[in-house]
């Protein structure tokens, strides 16, 4: 039986860690992909079932990201998003821009953690 309160911490602590850890990277290291591979060692750390691993990633890159892209917007008062938006088919709406950007990176990490997931689960398996 699944105790309910473990599972939930679990998603939570999945969720928390990919969203920090995701972030102090994206200060400390220079790719801008490296959240994928954050995402990807806190599955295989946390082992979750499939859905559970993609939607904690997803959540956490997804706040992240449109936090980050919000910031950005308020600091420069919307000048830049509001240029992109309009470059861009978004009809010169920047929180379609927001939006578009952090499910973008939410893709990326929740496929990133659910690869952790799957080679947590198939490397835990004894084939012989």
């Amino acid at each position: 039986m699944i105790n309910l309160e473990t599972f939930d911490m679990k998603f939570f602590n999945s969720f928390l860690l990919t969203a920090l850890l995701s972030f102090i990277a994206g200060i400390y290291i220079s790719y801008w992909w490296f959240f994928a591979v954050v995402a990807f060692l806190v599955a295989l750390l946390i082992h979750q079932k499939g859905f559970k691993a993609f939607f904690a990633g997803f959540l956490a890159l997804f706040i992240l990201w449109f936090v980050l892209a919000f910031w950005m917007d308020l600091v420069n008062e919307g000048v830049l998003s509001v240029k992109i938006a309009t470059l861009l088919p978004l009809g010169g709406s920047k929180w379609l821009l927001m939006i578009i950007t952090a499910s973008m990176g939410g893709l990326v990490a929740g496929f990133a953690a659910l690869s952790g997931s799957y080679l947590r689960s198939t490397s835990q398996k004894k084939y012989f």
